[in-house]
């Protein structure tokens, strides 16, 4: 890992709290290395989007965060990105790795009073197990292999398996821990309510906050937990407030209005490193654009553009040093495979990006016997190679990088038009009909640490659940399965290494651009955890044990 990297800082208050996040909290000293203001709120500036509160139905990034900050998990990420305890305090696994046991924190509760206690943990496990089929799906991978979950005690639960997996720990980290009293009573409809439950708040929250309210595409408001296992935050609470236009985001934070920008505009990052009021804090990250084919062998139209050979050309005429440098302002690099640099050595070094190289691609296209029309645009099986784009309009830069690439496909005799709608909109078009309807999409990635989530994603299981390509590969399938139960690290990373070259070959995605964690904070906030998914993320409560506001 490199290091984070502090590019400005300085001095100086912040404004009173916003209408949708206000809350109150008086100044006292606490002997934590300096002056520390205790209370008040975090108010965060965000482009994203909450598509569902429901840990069964999300897809966007934002609700997972939330979730890490209001429920319980077994493990988390420590700054060094090693395992540490959460709602777990120790554990231990047999030698053939079959049994794992977890002791948790005792005299817990939920922040309805509650007990929270190694049962509510057996159930979650449980219940994703029984329905991994069909509603608890997107949670399934993560409890790949894992027959059952026993509570010996209040404080000690029992993971049995049928194979070992050798990323259990990094399948924890990703599982809140559901309070049973409230979600046993969502089962009906063989399991079935569990995806129409909405889970609005106030949830009953386990972790160190509370959502207490939320406004769709406005706010999102939560408060401290005073029943919370953990260490007791110093502030009352965060807020996140969503904004569709990203310079009024910018304005906020420099008119104090907001605190904090999870992911700074990259045309603004000059602008605010000016500032004396404002921090910037970059740093490799894991987030990643991508272009998408729909692969499914049984969609209706436009089946050449199931072919690795075409999608070589793509991949070829599209200048992906332009998008780093245009849309992302320099703060990223070109991609190359779905496993991101700084996740470490599962990153399949070995891979480099695409050459940008037209002429190369319109041989590729001549050769393949697509010849241009009068009007400049190829004929591919009697049509013209004319395609539509899915583009989510919550993703932050996506029409400038579809722009580009429009542009760059336009060279080699290839028209795209753009369709921009909102995130479940596009993903309903993406699966609908079994995933026969569509052809090409653009989206992003926000990537573990550990690799196995990501290359679960393009496995033929996870169809309707975190397939976004519609991707069947039989080998890659098995593949997959080995390197899930392989103990073994280093065996684990070269299976991760050749799945990620078959994917590069096949080609379901041409990944664009690994882009840094751009983060600015006003200078009279301090105690906040970077990692390479920012501060506010689904990999730890970190930031929340430590962040405060400063005089």
């Amino acid at each position: 890992m490199r290091r984070w990297i502090r590019l400005g800082a300085v001095v100086s208050a912040v404004a009173l709290v916003a209408a949708a996040c206000q809350g109150g909290g008086g100044e006292k000293a606490t002997p934590s290395g300096g002056k520390v203001l205790e209370g008040g709120v975090l108010r965060i500036g965000s482009t994203g989007s909450i598509d569902s509160l429901n840990p069964f139905v999300y897809f966007n990034q934002d609700p997972v965060n939330i979730f890490q900050s209001i429920y319980p998990y077994l493990v988390q990420y420590d700054e060094k990105l090693d395992f540490t305890g959460d709602f777990a305090t120790t554990w231990e696994s047999s030698d053939d790795g079959l049994t794992w046991t977890f002791h948790t924190v005792p005299g817990a509760k939920w922040s309805d009073g509650q007990p929270l206690t190694a049962e509510d943990v057996a159930y979650t496990f449980n219940l994703i197990i029984k329905y991994a089929d069909g509603p608890t799906g997107n949670s399934a991978a993560y409890v790949a292999h894992m027959t059952s979950a026993e509570a010996t005690d209040p404080n000690t639960v029992v993971l049995n398996y049928e194979e070992p997996v050798g990323h259990v720990l990094g399948n924890l980290n990703h599982l809140p821990i559901l309070p049973e009293h409230i979600w046993s009573q969502h089962e009906g409809n063989n399991g079935k309510d569990l995806k129409t439950f909405d889970n609005a708040p106030p949830i009953v929250s386990g972790g160190p906050f509370v959502l207490t309210d939320y406004q769709k595409r406005d706010f999102a408001k939560l408060e401290a937990n005073p029943n919370y296992y953990g260490p007791k935050p110093h502030i009352d609470g965060y807020g996140i407030k969503y904004f569709t236009n990203t310079d009024a985001m910018v304005q906020a934070l420099l008119n104090g209005e907001i605190d904090n920008i999870h992911a700074v505009p990259p045309n603004a990052i000059e602008k605010l490193k000016a500032n004396p009021n404002v921090t910037i804090i970059t740093g490799p990250g894991v987030t990643e654009d991508d272009f998408i084919f729909n692969s499914n062998p049984n969609k209706t139209q436009n089946l050449e553009l199931l072919d690795p050979k075409l999608r070589e050309a793509f991949a070829a005429a599209i200048d992906k040093q332009q998008i780093v440098d245009v849309v992302r302002g320099g703060y990223a690099e070109p991609a190359s495979t779905i496993i991101p640099p700084a996740t470490g050595t599962w990153h399949n070094s070995d891979i480099q990006p695409e050459t940008y190289d037209v002429a190369l691609a319109n041989r590729i296209l001549d050769d393949l016997g697509y010849k241009k029309g009068p009007d400049g645009i190829r004929v591919a099986n009697g049509h013209k190679m004319e395609y539509q784009v899915l583009l989510p309009n919550d993703v932050e830069g996506i029409e400038r990088e579809f722009q580009i690439v429009q542009a760059n496909l336009e060279q080699i005799g290839v028209k795209l038009n753009e369709r921009l709608e909102d995130s479940t909109a596009v993903w309903n078009e993406m699966t609908a009909n079994d995933y026969k309807d569509w052809d090409l999409s653009m989206w992003y990635w926000i990537a573990l640490i550990d690799p196995d989530f990501m290359l679960a994603a393009l496995t033929t299981d996870q169809w309707f659940s975190w397939s976004d390509s519609a991707y069947t590969n039989p080998e890659y399938d098995r593949l997959y399965n080995q390197q899930s139960t392989t103990l073994d690290q280093q065996k684990r990373q070269q299976i991760a290494w050749q799945m990620q070259q078959i994917l590069f070959d096949d080609k379901p995605y041409i990944m664009l651009d690994y882009r840094d964690v751009v983060e600015a904070w006003s200078t009279g906030w301090a105690g906040y955890v970077m990692s390479p998914q920012g501060t506010w993320n689904q990999l730890s409560k970190a930031t929340w044990a430590s962040v405060h506001r400063v005089g």
